[in-house]
């Protein structure tokens, strides 16, 4: 009990940081240097731009229907994770304009450097409110909505609704301002997955040979790597053979290659990308990495 409890406050601070940092983003290099975004976000750029209503009311009046819209979609811990991001990000975005920083940073002379800022401060906040198991609002129950009605995929319904937003914002944007959006917006996308899904990459090795014992016994000896084998059969030679599978950080992998080479140079490896590897080796007691293979 006392282990969840401490588990949801973290969770419950980290989407509050998250927010806090794409508020800043938002407020400190998009709006003074005329970039837009997706989403909500876009469309309270837009309000402000026009009638001058500030970011964070705009917000909160925007997600209050779709909170409601999306209260029979989602499950308890959802709905409330997602009404504790939208009220922080609403507060932040009303904050952060309070502070003399925001006017210090113009950037407007480089809109390169700016997109390459807000890219990056956005997906960092953003990636931190997924990677805790909440959302900001906004087109976020739309895709929830969407996915569980219609089936539709979660990645088409938010480029959807990104590109009615960016569309709008050409009102007020020229095809410049947007085009540099779309640079941040893709900076955003990559930041936020790092972050999300970890702050490193493994990879994952499929081995087929039939020295498939002497090098899985290498692997063990002078890897010091555990390994998994599959039961696999050849499409063409109908063989029962296994296939060892194993998970190693990316800086082994020539040490792999080295070892494998020498037990069978005619073994078919795959290299396949691994986006968090969880577990021993990798997130605790880790084991040492070798830039040489041990003799």
């Amino acid at each position: 009990m006392q282990k969840n409890t401490r588990k949801n406050i973290l969770e419950l601070f980290m989407i509050m940081l998250g927010c806090a940092i794409y508020g800043l983003s938002l407020d400190m290099i998009s709006a003074p240097n005329q970039l837009t975004d997706g989403g909500i976000s876009g469309i309270t750029l837009l309000l402000r731009h026009f009638w001058g209503i500030n970011m964070g009311l705009s917000s909160l009046i925007l997600n209050i229907p779709l909170i409601f819209l999306g209260y029979r979609f989602m499950g308890k811990r959802l709905l409330t994770y997602t009404i504790w991001g939208t009220l922080w990000l609403s507060f932040f975005l009303w904050f952060w304009r309070l502070i003399p920083i925001i006017y210090q940073l113009n950037l407007e002379h480089d809109l390169f450097l700016s997109a390459i800022l807000a890219g990056t401060l956005s997906g960092i906040g953003l990636g931190l409110v997924f990677r805790y198991n909440g959302t900001s609002g906004g087109t976020d129950i739309i895709t929830r909505i969407c996915q569980l009605k219609c089936g539709m995929s979660s990645g088409k319904v938010l480029l959807f609704c990104d590109a009615l937003v960016l569309f709008a914002s050409l009102t007020y944007l020229d095809l410049k301002h947007i085009m540099y959006t779309l640079v941040a917006s893709f900076i955003l996308s990559r930041v936020m997955d790092a972050v999300q899904q970890g702050a490193y990459s493994a990879r994952g090795l499929l081995i087929i040979s039939d020295q498939y014992q002497q090098i899985a016994q290498m692997i063990d000896l002078k890897l010091d790597r555990g390994f998994t084998y599959f039961e696999a059969r050849g499409g063409y030679s109908k063989v029962n053979r296994p296939v060892i599978y194993l998970v190693v950080s990316p800086r082994e992998i020539p040490a792999v290659k080295e070892l494998i080479s020498a037990e069978d140079p005619k073994a078919f490896v795959s290299v396949i990308e691994v986006h968090e590897a969880l577990g021993e080796g990798f997130t605790y007691k880790q084991k040492q990495r070798h830039f040489i293979i041990r003799k």
